[in-house]
């Protein structure tokens, strides 16, 4: 299962909630989920835990829906953790989440490696993402071609005056290995005209997102990518082809640097897990994902 499959998705959101229904997959080794009105159970007879984790990009947006969720699901214990798509798909596979957050598909030798230890993986798609590509407020470059964008990650590009800048070597930031993000760039935007490519290998695979963050307050000359609920005042979102990541952007296809984010159950999940996934897609559920910085499914 390729990952820019999915840059050919549909990205048409709404920001103006209403019914959310449960959209998956419908090929490929993990299962899917068909669009249906969750059936409603009374608060008070959903208890238990449940465990998550995955994608450092879905982390804090994992975390406010759980926070969300126990707030009128007071008998349930949700804890949510982060480390990477491929992490959290690992622990699926390994019977150690009822959930991974993942920034991207899963892959089809995941499926085989779950299939393999009695575990199927059920997909859902739970919001759509821009990749927001930022810098220093500092550096005073706004905007960038996509290919430069990939130019700039192969190492084709090294300074910032060849893009309108000022003579200083670009640091190029990057996630580590485990993270869906990283994948997902590498084939939408380093891959975008050869698939052979590869990251240049003067870039710094940071542990986390929030460490691309931190980087990029602390270096003027650095570029970075992040999810846009990870942007802050004190970074600068750079234009691509003249367009701001941002939901609206993503929402009207206008920004092409965007992806869905998924959560992957090991099985049609029990109780507590269903009543968290059903309520993750209903409006309550996806009114938080927007006020995250993320755009909602519908």
């Amino acid at each position: 299962m390729k990952a820019e499959r999915w840059i050919a998705v549909a990205l048409a959101a709404v920001l103006t909630l209403g019914t959310f229904g449960m959209a998956g997959c419908t090929d490929g080794g993990a299962g899917s989920t068909e669009a249906e009105e969750p059936e409603v159970v009374e608060t008070a007879e959903i208890s238990g835990s449940v465990n998550v984790g995955g994608s450092d990009t879905m982390v804090n947006l994992g975390q406010a829906l759980a926070e969300a969720f126990m707030e009128e699901y007071d008998a349930v214990d949700i804890s949510v953790t982060g480390g990477g798509s491929g992490t959290g798909i690992a622990a699926l596979i390994n019977g150690s989440v009822d959930f991974a957050n993942a920034s991207r598909a899963i892959k089809d030798e995941e499926v085989d490696e779950a299939e393999a230890n009695g575990i199927e993986p059920v997909e859902y798609t739970v919001a759509f993402d821009g990749i927001a590509v930022v810098v220093n407020p500092a550096l005073g470059v706004e905007d960038l071609t996509f290919e430069q964008l990939g130019a700039i990650y192969r190492g084709e590009i090294t300074n910032w005056k060849d893009v309108g800048g000022p003579d200083k070597d670009i640091v190029i930031l990057s996630r580590d290995t485990s993270s869906g993000t990283y994948a997902f760039f590498l084939e939408h935007v380093v891959q975008a005209d050869d698939k052979e490519a590869v990251y240049s290998p003067n870039a710094r695979l940071m542990p986390s997102t929030q460490a691309i963050v931190d980087e990029t307050i602390a270096n003027d000359a650095a570029i970075g990518y992040v999810g846009l609920g990870y942007v802050v005042p004190e970074i600068d979102i750079v234009k691509i082809d003249g367009v701001e990541a941002s939901a609206e952007a993503v929402q009207d296809k206008s920004y092409n640097v965007s992806r869905p984010l998924f959560m992957y159950s090991a099985g049609e999940p029990a109780a507590a897990g269903k009543a968290f996934i059903d309520w993750i897609l209903s409006a309550d559920g996806q009114a938080v994902v927007a006020e995250l910085g993320f755009v909602p499914v519908s």
